[in-house]
């Protein structure tokens, strides 16, 4: 694994706990991690793939999925008195609009303060998986082959693409019900 050294001292110079946000290809890793002498102590951990225990059955590693992560993660993160982090993403791109800055809105949403420029966030509508539905449903007029194959997971768990926002908010609801 690559490592920034430079940027990795800044983050450690301000003595804050670092909010880590790191995508892959299947899955989306946050972590709040406070930097010691001797080691990094973590926090809260959370995966994507947890999303599956709060109704989430398909990809966890899209952009609402990324979001839905950091917004649990942030309230794994004030259940262990974090109220502020700054944010890590390693030696990844700062690119607008990314699955790492969907995390993070999910972590402010959920009410952990993290300084960020705004116009690094993704659109709501993009968060709430509304361009896969528009893409679904140009998908099922057009090529219905290409569209049983390409949402071929989502179907396989019967959940219809066009369906994500309604269920992007009804698992927003369930973690919100955690306790």
């Amino acid at each position: 694994m690559k490592t920034d050294y430079q940027q990795r001292k800044r983050l450690l110079k301000s003595g804050k706990i670092r909010f880590v946000a790191r995508p892959t290809n299947k899955q989306v890793l946050v972590q709040f991690i406070e930097s010691k002498v001797g080691g990094d102590r973590t926090y809260v951990q959370t995966r994507s793939n947890e999303l599956k225990n709060y109704g989430w059955e398909i990809a966890t590693s899209n952009l609402p999925a990324a979001y839905l992560t950091g917004y649990l993660a942030g309230k794994k993160a004030l259940k262990a008195k974090i109220k502020e982090a700054i944010l890590d993403i390693g030696i990844h791109s700062a690119n607008a609009g990314t699955r790492i800055f969907a995390t993070l809105k999910g972590v402010v949403d959920a009410g952990v303060e993290i300084p960020y420029n705004e116009i690094m966030l993704p659109s709501e509508d993009r968060i709430q998986g509304e361009h896969i539905m528009t893409y679904a449903k140009i998908l099922a007029k057009e090529d219905k082959e290409k569209y049983a194959k390409h949402f071929s997971k989502y179907l396989a768990a019967n959940v219809k693409p066009e369906d994500i926002p309604k269920l992007f908010k009804a698992t927003k609801t369930r973690i919100d019900s955690m306790k």
